[in-house]
């Protein structure tokens, strides 16, 4: 229930904040914001101020900001979106997104301000005024159907050792004394002692004799992970990078899904990010917050991708109006849009289908 809780928090969060990025921008433009939501219908409640309408829905998983003349049409109103300049519109569009970035990066600041887990190559030397704390031999992938998958152990876990062996100490020496037991034991039971947030797990595997090229006797990926942070006045510097990192990384992986197909079977929706947020949950406030640091980046990049229905399609349309001197048909629009729409829910549908099979 708890992590049910912290996801509808996320969610809404991420939300909240990508659609107050065009409202904002769309009032300081002198548009006319009709209504802004939070959810999708049917409706709670909701109130007016001014002249828009705040409302809360039904269905959590996302939000809106209704525009006049956002469809093209109210023509004739000097406050409609259709009417307002080229920047100003183009800047309510992209508004979400960078608000979603804006977000990312707090959430990384909080996170450098307190102690974010962080991944501590052999040798390699800390950044200046970092201090790094509770490190440990931590698992950082576990490997589809292997038998880390099928004992329990998730991503996140830090080993404790496995039957007779303590794993002591950090560093390459310790993941290799503990790679070195798990392939002697190839064929038996092991008892793995974990620990995961403040619990400590013994769960049984059967380390495989023959595993899979790159995978192991697991199926796991090991590494050493500890706390850094910062001084205060240096964690929004170091939040920054790691925004400008992730972003980066996010937009590469988008591009080699959208052009190659690489890493589909990784795509997740709402029922899967609901149970990546159960098991981070687990694992302390410090990985929530880069849990929802990558989300808000996710969200950001999948937004501006050029998309009939998302930002970036509008954007896309936009640049089209402005290069060709005059407005689209609205009509076109107006089915381009709804046609994406249908083509998003669909795959939705399907990767949630996919999802709720995966879980069991």
């Amino acid at each position: 229930m708890i992590a049910v809780i912290i996801f509808v928090i996320i969610l809404g969060l991420l939300v909240l904040v990508h659609e107050f990025g065009h409202f904002i921008v769309a009032k300081k433009s002198g548009m006319l914001v009709e209504e802004f939501g939070i959810g999708f219908p049917p409706r709670l409640f909701s109130f007016k101020k001014g002249e828009t309408k705040y409302s809360f829905n039904l269905i959590p998983l996302g939000g809106f900001v209704k525009i006049l003349g956002e469809n093209n049409k109210e023509g004739e109103n000097p406050r409609s979106f259709i009417n307002k300049s080229f920047f100003s519109r183009f800047s309510t569009l992209v508004a979400g997104v960078l608000m979603n970035f804006v977000l990312a990066w707090v959430l990384f600041s909080i996170g450098f301000g307190i102690g974010l887990p962080t991944v501590i190559q052999s040798g390699e030397t800390l950044p200046k005024y970092g201090t790094l704390r509770s490190e440990a031999v931590t698992i950082l992938e576990v490997a589809p159907n292997s038998p880390a998958e099928k004992a329990g152990i998730r991503a996140g876990d830090n080993i404790l050792g496995a039957d007779e062996f303590v794993l002591t100490g950090q560093g390459d020496a310790s993941v290799d004394q503990f790679i070195v037991y798990v392939k002697s034991k190839a064929g038996t039971d092991v008892q793995m002692h974990v620990r995961r947030g403040s619990e400590e797990l013994y769960l049984t595997i059967n380390p495989r004799l023959n595993p899979p090229p790159e995978e192991g006797a697991i199926g796991i990926a090991l590494g050493n992970v500890g706390k850094l942070s910062f001084p205060w006045y240096l964690a929004p510097v170091m939040g920054l990078k790691a925004t400008g990192n992730v972003i980066s990384g996010t937009a590469s992986a988008f591009w080699n899904l959208i052009a190659h197909g690489e890493g589909l079977s990784s795509v997740g929706g709402p029922v899967k990010i609901a149970s990546l947020t159960g098991q981070v949950s687990k694992l302390g406030f410090a990985y929530i917050l880069q849990f929802a640091a990558f989300l808000s980046v996710n969200l950001g990049i999948l937004n501006i991708v050029p998309f009939p229905a998302l930002d970036g399609g509008r954007v896309l349309f936009l640049i089209i109006e402005k290069i060709r001197g005059k407005r689209n048909n609205e009509t076109f629009e107006q089915y381009a849009n709804a046609i994406g729409f249908g083509l998003l829910i669909m795959l939705i549908l399907v990767i949630t289908a996919r999802d709720i099979k995966g879980l069991f």
